[in-house]
């Protein structure tokens, strides 16, 4: 049986009920999952996802809204800066598409912060189109499935993206169908670690098995390091700043970590990356408060 065809047999009975994937639930939830997806687990993001479409159903309401709420409303996902460039996808599919989140490849590779997974991933979720949908998932499983390696590349290539687009069935939305399966495998069965090889469709033909799963060649990457790191003091930072209506003197950020040159670097970063605006010469406040120093409030729900 064709990879495609076995991995869209299992996809049939063992895919997780996500709402992103509902067909009726459009273009912008789409864009805003895959966004916040990246390098995120989907236990993590299923909530704030379900929030902020709730509150910003379409590209128009985000944009309309400011930088700063997009932050707020980020919470504790990581990689906050992903908050800033759906804010301005979302401006920018206003100014552009009238609102409407275009179907075009070129057009949302065109988009502020879409780069080429993304705008492959929503042309294909979205829209039903035959697009090689490749992440560090489906890189595996074509790696293992297909070349009999271990582990994949350290980054997709135009070569990973035609061997993909080569597995994909020619019927556009069965394609479509076939990539979000090749994903929910490497997810789910084929995974970096303690693969379920037994429960894989792809078992039978798969080239890895074949080769008696031989350990790969490449450097082991190492979990990340969150506690003690920038990372967790720029979160620490942001969660003051979140959480209070109004700027943040510089002595309240000074208590939230112990070790001041650690924690000047992490402020310097945000206002850096234009997350976190100085107000005065000692308060600060998320990016697109300064000019009124308050904070819209939050709707009630």
């Amino acid at each position: 049986m064709p990879i495609a065809a076995a991995a869209l047999a299992w996809y049939g009975r063992n895919a997780r009920d996500l709402p992103w994937r509902d067909p009726e639930v459009g273009a912008w939830p789409v864009l805003v999952s895959e966004v916040m997806l990246q390098q995120t687990p989907v236990n993590r993001v299923l909530p704030v996802w379900t929030q902020w479409v709730r509150r910003w159903p379409t590209a128009a309401e985000l944009a309309a809204d400011t930088a700063a709420e997009a932050i707020r409303a980020w919470g504790r996902l990581g990689y906050p800066r992903r908050a800033m460039r759906l804010h301005a996808c979302a401006s920018a599919i206003v100014e552009r598409h009238g609102g409407k989140v275009p179907s075009r490849l070129e057009q949302l590779l065109a988009l502020p912060g879409v780069g080429d997974y993304t705008a492959r991933a929503v042309a294909a979720f979205a829209y039903g189109q035959r697009q090689p949908v490749v992440d560090v998932n489906v890189r595996r499983l074509v790696a293992r499935a297909v070349t009999g390696t271990a582990e994949p590349g350290p980054a997709t290539t135009a070569a990973d993206l035609a061997v993909v687009e080569g597995l994909l069935p020619e019927e556009p939305a069965e394609a479509a169908q076939a990539s979000a399966a090749f994903m929910e495998l490497g997810a789910l069965i084929c995974t970096a670690r303690g693969q379920l090889c037994e429960r894989c469709p792809l078992a039978g033909s798969c080239a890895w098995v074949a080769a008696g799963r031989p350990a790969g060649s490449g450097p082991t990457r190492k979990p990340q390091r969150y506690a003690g790191t920038d990372r967790q003091v720029r979160g620490l930072i942001l969660a003051e700043l979140r959480g209070s209506a109004t700027p943040v003197p510089a002595g309240r950020l000074e208590a939230i970590w112990h070790l001041p040159e650690q924690r000047d670097r992490a402020l310097d970063s945000l206002l850096a990356d234009g997350l976190v605006s100085r107000i005065g010469s000692d308060h600060f406040a998320l990016a697109g408060e300064a000019a009124t120093g308050e904070r819209v409030a939050l709707p009630a729900h």
